[in-house]
């Protein structure tokens, strides 16, 4: 099914021709449609795959066994094999909770949410564990590296996959698979726990994150602070909660107006932390200031 939408986007011109996926490529996923009624029967340490057969589950309890399984989906990654499969559910409708009132999220380099209720969720980039995890990322992209160097070395003109490329290309793999995980949680966390206030609504800022990735200096903090993604599970946490997202222009100045007078500073720096009103003499945080003034814009649009 995959190779077929992939030629049809072909002749249509849409995409290149269709290539054989890569053995090092972690993004290989097999699809598999549910032909037959025992085809995706689960039980409680194992489900069958169509055509493959019974797949033995190494955690167990994630998928419910008296669910009607419609298709499902195998990938690797890193060396793990994970399967996903598609179900009909019949979940209660959550109650209603009288909602609080609106806020405003400002995301930043620093931290990487800063809450207009004077909450703030810290950057987990800057956490211990994350730091030993990319310093040891940093030596195994080293040696892997000198792999490639030293066939270069020997007279091959090409550097070929060996197999003990194969095993550091692993090493490498996993390695970003554990950030990829606790970036992940963090962000599933921050997001759940904000959902908790049950706000009347939230609003964020439309950031330019492929603009702010072209400064180079910038480019490697963005990319790890994963906005998008941020923005992502934010918008289906208010969809199931029912609350309003609301997203303002990412050219509205929310970080140069003063939450208190409306005075807007049109020489601040990105350097400068504290924002000083020179018509009221506010002296606030700059990250809080911008969070409140997104919770009191006017002008937005609903996500």
């Amino acid at each position: 099914m995959n190779g077929e939408q992939a030629f049809k986007r072909f002749f249509k011109g849409e995409s290149k021709f269709p290539r054989f996926k890569k053995k090092k490529n972690q993004d290989v996923k097999a699809y598999f449609p549910k032909n037959n009624t025992t085809d995706w029967t689960v039980e409680r340490h194992r489900v069958k795959i169509p055509t493959i057969g019974f797949v033995q589950l190494k955690e167990k309890g994630y998928i419910p066994t008296n669910a009607v399984v419609k298709s499902g989906t195998a990938s690797m990654q890193a060396g793990r094999y994970f399967v996903a499969v598609l179900i009909d559910s019949n979940e209660k409708p959550k109650e209603d909770i009288e909602p609080t009132n609106g806020i405003g999220i400002d995301l930043g380099i620093k931290t990487l949410a800063t809450i207009s209720n004077n909450k703030v969720f810290k950057n987990i980039n800057k956490t211990n564990s994350v730091r030993k995890l990319k310093r040891k990322l940093k030596r195994e992209q080293r040696r892997l590296s000198r792999k490639y160097e030293h066939k270069k070395k020997r007279g091959e003109k090409t550097a070929t996959y060996s197999a003990n490329i194969a095993k550091q290309v692993k090493k490498i793999q996993a390695i970003h698979y554990k950030l990829t995980n606790i970036r992940n949680d963090y962000t599933n966390k921050v997001v759940n726990e904000i959902a908790k206030t049950k706000p009347s609504h939230i609003t964020i800022e439309d950031l330019n994150s492929s603009g702010m990735m072209k400064n180079r200096h910038l480019a490697k903090a963005v990319a790890e602070q994963r906005f998008y993604c941020f923005k992502q599970k934010l918008e289906c946490k208010c969809k199931d909660n029912g609350i309003e997202l609301r997203v303002v222009d990412r050219f509205y100045p929310s970080s140069k107006t003063c939450s208190c007078c409306g005075n807007i500073k049109k020489d601040l720096k990105l350097a400068d932390r504290t924002y000083t009103c020179q018509e009221c003499g506010l002296v606030i945080d700059r990250d809080l200031n911008a969070s409140i003034n997104l919770a009191n814009a006017k002008i937005y649009k609903i996500a």
